[in-house]
């Protein structure tokens, strides 16, 4: 499978749009356990990567430098907790894709593995400290798995946001351990947490976004 430059601000724009649609379901989860503002931050940092798809973007060929320029984007927008963790991730991915136009179903198995590496390495969050860390490490294990037994991306990356998937579901049963949430110890549970909630809607932008490529 070939994915391409314009594939990947497909992608950004899918992201766009999925954040837009659940602002107000992700800021509904984060007032239950944070400032109820986790919905808006999305949002902001993903407008701002959209207006640079309109212009700085647009004729871009370059996956690094697209990937550059929207974790740079993210973080200047957002400036919070989460800016800094998604503008590494993207900084890393962009290491894989400098210079390509073009990828590989191994280069997007790097790109992943070096972005949610890239969002620990910032973070310090573990598994089981109820973040998005609980979203993206089962995804990268699964992925990795997958990738070495099927040599099949589309394949893999699916099973991976399946196993995303029940990472997010398995925060409602965590502590939260980590930013303000970790204040409300016993009342954090039972409440899903936004940030493995907005990963894992990246995740399902990136396969959507991917099956649409491979079935062309």
């Amino acid at each position: 499978m070939k994915f391409t430059a314009e594939d990947l601000k497909t992608f950004l724009k899918n992201v766009v749009d999925v954040m837009e649609e659940n602002k107000d379901y992700l800021s509904e989860l984060d007032r239950k356990i944070g400032d109820g503002d986790h919905g808006v931050t999305m949002s902001i940092g993903w407008q701002a990567i959209n207006e640079k798809l309109k212009e700085e973007l647009k004729t871009e060929k370059d996956c690094g430098k697209i990937c550059i320029i929207a974790g740079r984007t993210f973080l200047s927008a957002v400036g919070s907790s989460v800016g800094p963790l998604y503008a590494t991730g993207f900084l890393r991915g962009a290491k894989v894709f400098h210079g390509k136009s073009d990828l590989t179903d191994e280069e997007l198995v790097d790109f992943w593995v070096a972005f949610i590496e890239g969002v620990k390495d910032r973070g310090k969050a573990e598994l089981g400290d109820k973040t998005m860390v609980d979203t993206l490490q089962p995804a990268l294990e699964s992925l990795k798995s997958q990738f070495n037994q099927t040599r099949d991306f589309v394949a893999a990356f699916s099973k991976a946001v399946s196993a995303g998937e029940k990472g997010m579901m398995s925060t409602k049963d965590l502590l939260s351990k980590r930013g303000r949430s970790s204040r409300l110890g016993e009342r954090s549970l039972g409440n899903q947490d936004p940030g493995a909630t907005s990963a894992f809607l990246i995740l399902s932008a990136f396969f959507t976004t991917v099956n649409s490529v491979h079935t062309v």
